[in-house]
Order: C-alpha cells, then sequence, then structure tokens
C-alpha cells in the first residue's frame, strides 16, 4: 500500500455513501464525460469559504450521515448542507461554522432530518489524484476515487496563503415540508403537447426512494409522452436540471453524475440555485414545479 503523503483524517465510520467531490469536471462531454462534482455546490462553496479556501477545493459529500473522522494533526474544518447533530468527541458542535480539530479528536456526523447531503470542507482541501482536472467521484462513470471506507486515510493539501477562514455563515437550512423549484421551459415541450408544461407547474409531485447523484424519480400525475412510449426520439445532449419525460410519464431531474445524453424529450430545466436544492430532496417529500 502506498504511503498517504500528509494524511490528515482516518475514517471511522464512512456512512451509507461519502464520496469526495469538488465542483466536477467541465468540457468533457464530447467525450461522454458529464460534470459531476458536488450535489449541492452552494453548500460545497460555502463550506470552502468558511475554511478559506477557494470555492473548488475538494471536501466530502455525505449522504444521510452517518461519518465519522478522526484527526490525526490539528485541523480546521466547516459542515454545511443537509442538517445533523454534529459532535467532536461526544460534545455538540455547530453547523456552518468554523471548526478546530485537535489531534486524536473524532468528529462524527449524525443522520440528517432534512435534507440529503453534507458537506465537509477541511482547510488545504482534500487530496486526492486528479482526474481530467477533478478529484471527484463520478458514481455513473466510476471515475475518480471509491466512496470512502473504514480505515482509509485522506491526505489534506497545503492551505491557500492568506485566505482567511470566516466564523460563521447565516444561512437557512434545507427545508424539511414542501419545497418550490423554479423552472424554464425545455427545448422539446411542443413535443410532448401544449399542456405538459402547465400539468408539470399545476401538480404536487413526491420524491420517488430511488433516487441519487444521477436523478431524482418523481410520482404524481403522468405527463404527456408525445409518443416516445414507441420509440424514434433520437439520443441529445443532457445538463444537470434537465427534467426529462421518459416513456412511463413521470419526469426525472436529474442532478449531478447525469448522463451526458439522452433519448427521451427535456421538458422543462431548472437553474443553478434550484438543482442545489434538489439534490437535498428526501424521499417523500413534496415538490412543486412554477416558472
Amino acid at each position: 500500500m502506498t504511503a498517504v503523503v500528509n494524511p490528515a483524517l482516518v475514517v471511522v465510520e464512512p456512512g451509507p455513501l461519502t464520496t469526495v467531490q469538488d465542483l466536477g469536471r467541465p468540457g468533457w462531454a464530447s467525450l461522454g464525460v458529464t460534470t459531476s462534482g458536488a450535489a449541492d455546490r452552494s453548500s460545497l462553496r460555502r463550506a470552502n469559504r468558511l475554511v478559506g479556501n477557494r470555492e473548488d477545493a475538494a471536501g466530502l459529500e455525505i449522504t444521510l450521515g452517518g461519518l465519522r473522522v478522526c484527526a490525526v494533526r490539528p485541523l480546521t474544518l466547516a459542515v454545511t448542507g443537509a442538517v445533523c447533530p454534529l459532535t467532536v468527541d461526544g460534545g455538540g458542535v455547530g453547523r456552518n461554522a468554523v471548526l478546530e480539530l485537535e489531534t486524536g479528536q473524532v468528529l462524527a456526523v449524525g443522520l440528517a432530518t432534512a435534507g440529503v447531503r453534507t458537506y465537509l470542507a477541511v482547510r488545504g482541501g482534500v487530496d486526492v489524484p486528479v482526474v481530467l482536472g477533478s478529484r471527484s467521484r463520478d458514481t455513473l462513470a466510476g471515475l475518480g476515487p471509491d466512496p470512502l471506507r473504514s480505515g482509509q486515510i485522506l491526505a489534506v493539501g497545503d492551505a491557500t496563503a492568506g485566505w482567511p477562514t470566516t466564523e460563521v455563515a447565516p444561512v437557512p437550512d434545507p427545508p424539511s415540508g414542501e419545497v418550490r423549484l423554479r423552472v424554464v421551459p425545455g427545448p422539446r415541450q411542443e413535443r410532448l403537447g401544449a399542456g405538459a408544461l402547465e400539468l408539470l407547474t399545476a401538480a404536487s409531485w413526491q420524491v420517488d426512494p430511488a433516487g441519487d447523484r444521477v436523478g431524482l424519480r418523481l410520482r404524481g400525475p403522468t405527463l404527456p409522452t408525445g409518443g416516445t412510449a414507441s420509440g424514434g426520439w433520437p439520443s441529445e445532449g443532457l445538463v444537470r436540471g434537465a427534467i426529462q419525460v421518459p416513456p412511463n410519464g413521470l419526469p426525472v431531474v436529474f442532478l449531478a453524475d447525469h448522463p451526458v445524453t439522452g433519448g427521451y424529450p427535456v421538458l422543462a430545466c431548472l437553474g443553478t440555485e434550484d438543482a442545489d436544492r434538489a439534490a437535498q430532496l428526501r424521499p417523500g417529500q413534496s415538490v412543486r414545479m412554477w416558472s
């Protein structure tokens, strides 16, 4: 086993799914590689700003909580994103704020109670090998470092000289009730019929448990499919936030690890901020679209 240079954290428990993420690897779609990166980019950016990193530094994306890490040396950290209890050696500490860990102290991220994904930034950034310009794990393509495992040692890079830390970020928590997401018309709404977008924005939708970093499946009324159930629709490019209508008429909202192309029409699309909000939606949570 290759020795870790500049070790900083030992993974005690990885939780259900914890991956290394930065802001992704744009510019490779022509080769079939999506941008990937943090599913909730604004939360990763906030965590990095708190500890004095560049916004694109790599951190940890923790799905539903359950992570425990032990500091190998004194570290400056911050945790943002989903609402979850945080403790250092069993004592409660705050989210969206700077945390100082001493050698041997254990940070525990409890189970998320609102939102899905929590982000942990360390001053200096998590240091793993760069693949196509990014340290992110792409779960669909299998690029980047494997999800964290118990006993793994993580390295941290050198802190950016002159970048100050911030004590706290006064931001709202991800909502636990109904969430409203703003959509803009997609390129194929005409193929789906004049009433498709109106039905999408008039209905109440529920998040299906089958979602992941690739996308969310929504349950609700059946949307017009424009004849896609019988095939014959050519594949075309997809972006993060695209809302695609497959043959069953139930929309799919694509997230960070979406495929580069898709063969079903895109009815609408979320903007950057709303795509971040969608990444924090929990199974069973209600969603309404508006335009």
